[in-house]
């Protein structure tokens, strides 16, 4: 013991909303956190059902591969990192076999990303996770608060993107 009095009484967190002047956490603070939670409950529920080699990048290259016209540039643009980057991650999903490369039919140079199987099937176990996840919150304030939430936050993204939902990028 140093003899100083704790900076905060141990009932009182850090970042507890009763910190603030007003009492308010920003929304901005509260989304980060809430996907911090959502995201890391998925990767520890992915790990438990035995997909271990899954990194937190893969999943913004396997949602916007979907569609099948995801390339090498694209990804890094997405991931914003430089194009050796997004290479080595890409060869990392093959080799995990998430992904393949495929010549593109236009350009010589470029290679299209496209899930496999395997891909697939963790996309699909992500969204049962996921459902699972917001399942656990609706135990908490109702399904109906859930759903409610879930149609304000559409609604304000659509409305500051053109009517559509914007790419998911890394934080």
């Amino acid at each position: 013991m140093t003899g100083r009095p704790p900076a905060r009484p141990p009932d009182r967190p850090a970042g507890r909303p009763t910190d603030r002047p007003s009492g308010r956490v920003p929304l901005a603070r509260l989304f980060a956190i809430g996907y911090r939670v959502l995201v890391d409950g998925m990767h520890r529920r992915l790990a438990e059902r035995g997909w271990s080699d899954v990194r937190v990048n893969y999943g913004f290259v396997l949602l916007a591969a979907r569609d099948g016209s995801l390339r090498g540039a694209d990804a890094a643009a997405l991931l914003g990192v430089s194009k050796q980057a997004a290479s080595k991650l890409i060869e990392g999903m093959q080799e995990a076999g998430y992904v393949t490369r495929q010549p593109h039919a236009d350009d010589d140079r470029a290679k299209l990303i496209r899930l496999t199987e395997r891909g697939r099937t963790l996309l699909a176990a992500v969204e049962e996770i996921y459902a699972e996840l917001e399942s656990d919150w609706a135990g908490l304030i109702g399904a109906a608060a859930v759903e409610s939430l879930r149609g304000d936050l559409t609604a304000v993204l659509e409305h500051g993107h053109g009517g559509r939902l914007p790419v998911i990028t890394p934080p």
